[in-house]
């Protein structure tokens, strides 16, 4: 018997909601709906408008209804994945205090070395294992505190953009491991969020809601939101809420032996380890340490991914050009520069052509000059730094990597494929796009007791894919 589940999937940029039904042996997606929601500029901040992500799950959750009842079936389970890092602040009656802030305001700029004043980097990073970003959770509440912000103390929750969705669905507030772990604030050694970090911020453990792991069930909807929507008391599965942790539980491979990069606005390279890898090269060079399911640590670099190309894009006027054939255009070019995607100057300029080109200029590279030429620089700086990652991943990886699958959008695009085989010296197996949201649905027919272990989820991972391998020349 067919079972039909929601994975609801919000990225940086835009967000989607999937209806997938599983069999028993595959699982079947279908995308319901897409939305997008840009950057709120609000009082000198950049903010996220959290009641239209919330709307546009019931939005969601009214048409799933909707179709799976004129069809005589019902809707299983929910489960929502979000970006990391953000999040939402709620009073002690469940409404909303304030909007988040985006981790790509500025106000956070600095923000580690002003949190160095209180606790000593290599402490930090000895007790989460995370690599280092003004944006991460850990800073923006730090700096939200140095600037005495009431929302920290007036609030009664403070949760992660996954928990905080499904609070508004449900009522009952949880922190879901793996996107906690983004945070800089959570033990992996105690499973837990860390004491002294805790007491560093001036916060107690009782703002926050119970670690829960992936496949946990959170409740159902509430009443007020089945009226809303036409559907009974349908469970919301906490789920892995980081995407990334969602896209690697979906990742089709048989074995250990690969390296993973989740493509999208960022590009996330990493592996899956049985421990966090928290030495003195993993503190020199940033890696980070992120939960996955099972206790498993999702070992990896944050990348800036294909950010730079849609930002080129939109201010080429091109973002409603064919994305294939614009991506083809790289092979009308012969400029070889090579940008890092990672430096700050491309984090997030008024002008991304601009800031490529004073790089350029800076670094004693040939400036681009055509569309052609953009392109072709920003897929081969991306594979190049890919490249230098994934060598440096191997020094520290717990076994062989002799793969390296990638996943999201990305993986679409041939053209880099092809530029990430060469420049890896590794088979490239592409796909599936959709994993993020396949891990989604994974995750939530554990919950149901339909595919309760890792392997029969990547069982059911492999029978649901179809890949496509590039090799190095």
């Amino acid at each position: 018997m067919k079972t039909y589940h929601l994975a609801v999937d919000l990225g940086a940029t835009s967000g989607r909601t999937i209806l997938a039904s599983f069999d028993g042996e595959k699982v079947d997606m279908e995308e319901l709906t897409r939305f997008k929601y840009p950057m709120l500029p609000l009082a000198g901040h950049l903010f996220w408008n959290l009641p239209y992500l919330y709307a546009e799950i019931i939005n969601a959750l009214k048409a799933a209804g909707e179709k799976l009842s004129a069809a005589g079936n019902t809707l299983s389970s929910i489960g929502i994945d979000t970006w990391g890092c953000d999040v939402a602040y709620f009073y002690a009656d469940g409404t909303i205090a304030g909007l988040p802030y985006c981790y790509r305001d500025p106000h956070t700029a600095g923000a580690v070395e002003e949190f160095a004043k209180k606790m000593p980097k290599r402490e930090v990073y000895e007790k989460t294992g995370i690599q280092f970003m003004d944006f991460n959770t850990l800073f923006q509440l730090d700096t939200l505190r140095r600037n005495g912000a009431d929302v920290l103390d007036s609030c009664d929750k403070i949760l992660w953009m996954p928990d905080a969705l499904a609070y508004m669905l449900t009522g009952n507030a949880v922190t879901e491991y793996t996107v906690a772990s983004t945070a800089e604030m959570l033990n992996p050694a105690t499973g837990d969020l860390d004491t002294d970090i805790l007491k560093a911020l001036g916060l107690d453990r009782s703002k926050f809601g119970p670690m829960v792991q992936p496949g946990a069930v959170i409740g159902s909807i509430t009443s007020q939101v089945q009226e809303a929507t036409g559907l009974g008391a349908v469970p919301v599965v906490a789920v892995a809420g980081h995407d990334t942790a969602s896209a690697v539980i979906g990742v089709p491979t048989p074995d250990e032996n690969y390296a993973y990069l989740s493509c999208g606005t960022w590009s996330l390279l990493g592996i899956e380890s049985p421990h966090a890898i928290i030495n003195d090269r993993s503190y020199e060079l940033n890696f980070t340490n992120e939960g996955g399911i099972d206790g498993a640590t999702r070992f990896l670099k944050n990348i800036c991914g294909l950010w730079i190309f849609e930002r080129v894009r939109t201010e080429m006027g091109l973002q409603d050009a064919d994305i294939s054939a614009l991506a083809a255009s790289c092979l009308d070019s012969d400029c070889n520069s090579i940008i890092n995607p990672d430096d700050p100057s491309f984090a997030n300029p008024k002008s991304m052509v601009e800031a490529i080109n004073e790089y350029c200029r800076v670094h004693g590279e040939a400036v681009p000059v055509t569309t052609a030429d953009y392109v072709r620089v920003v897929y081969r700086s991306l594979a190049h730094r890919v490249g230098e990652m994934l060598a440096l991943l191997k020094e520290m990886a717990t076994a062989p990597i002799k793969r390296l699958h990638v996943i999201g959008g990305g993986s679409r695009n041939v053209h880099l494929m092809d530029m990430l085989a060469q420049e890896t010296g590794l088979p490239v197996v592409a796909g599936p796009a959709e994993c993020t949201a396949l891990g989604n649905v994974l995750v939530q027919l554990r919950a149901s007791g339909r595919a309760e272990s890792l392997a029969e989820m990547r069982r059911v991972a492999i029978n649901s894919t179809e890949t496509k391998t590039f090799t190095p020349k």
